[in-house]
């Protein structure tokens, strides 16, 4: 009875005014207590004004969370973000002359420079350049071996190129002995291919010099 009087004074479970035909609380069971074993199956309930469920400077933790982000991709960008590699000639260094019955042979040293721009290194895949005479190509040589650029750096490289020179009036030009000086201007023709940030790339230049072709007395000069 008296267990009875002490249910009769705590409503149903989800009644207000004791008239539900609901169930009972199913952690306390109207005692108001929890009975020893069910602690586990306590229900909490937290009001919507509660101050844990709105917690503070949420606003200002996301907008630092949100420039953070944005400056880490900005700086990732920067740094892998694909830059120019140039190249550009420098000077001829030699031209050693051979002269046979029906062509004049060169071998041409010319001195070449490859900047690399880019945070990350750039890898010399191969290196092509041809001479070209009067329109008519007269040497080709291929490097494969070039070593790669470093990040934000400059490679001097010396090229050599071969020519063989058999147009008859060249020819004659080349070993005239009344001519004192057999100015022969030669186009090149370079190509160069390199692999960075997982994609390659062709870089080609033109340019021309004036060689002596007569004897082996042309000196170091600059590209003009």
């Amino acid at each position: 009875m008296e267990k009875f009087k002490t249910l009769k004074q705590f409503p149903p479970y989800g009644s207000i005014n004791g008239n539900s035909s609901g169930d009972t609380c199913p952690t306390c069971r109207g005692t108001g207590r929890i009975p020893r074993g069910h602690e586990d199956q306590l229900v909490a309930v937290i009001p919507c004004n509660d101050v844990r469920l709105k917690p503070r400077h949420t606003k200002m933790y996301v907008f630092i969370s949100m420039v953070l982000c944005l400056l880490v991709c900005c700086l990732i960008l920067f740094f892998l973000f694909p830059r120019s590699v140039t190249l550009t000639p420098v000077s001829v260094l030699s031209v050693m002359v051979y002269f046979t019955p029906d062509t004049v042979e060169m071998d041409v040293t010319n001195l070449i420079n490859i900047t690399n721009e880019n945070f990350v290194p750039v890898q010399i895949v191969d290196f092509t350049m041809q001479g070209i005479v009067a329109e008519t190509v007269v040497g080709k040589t291929k490097l494969s071996n070039m070593t790669a650029i470093q990040p934000r750096s400059q490679k001097t490289n010396t090229v050599q190129i071969s020519l063989s020179i058999s147009e008859s009036g060249l020819n004659s030009y080349c070993k005239s002995t009344t001519i004192k000086i057999h100015t022969l201007f030669l186009q090149l023709q370079m190509t160069m291919n390199i692999s960075y940030l997982s994609h390659t790339e062709q870089l080609s230049l033109d340019t021309f010099e004036y060689i002596d072709c007569g004897t082996n007395s042309t000196i170091p000069h600059p590209v003009r």
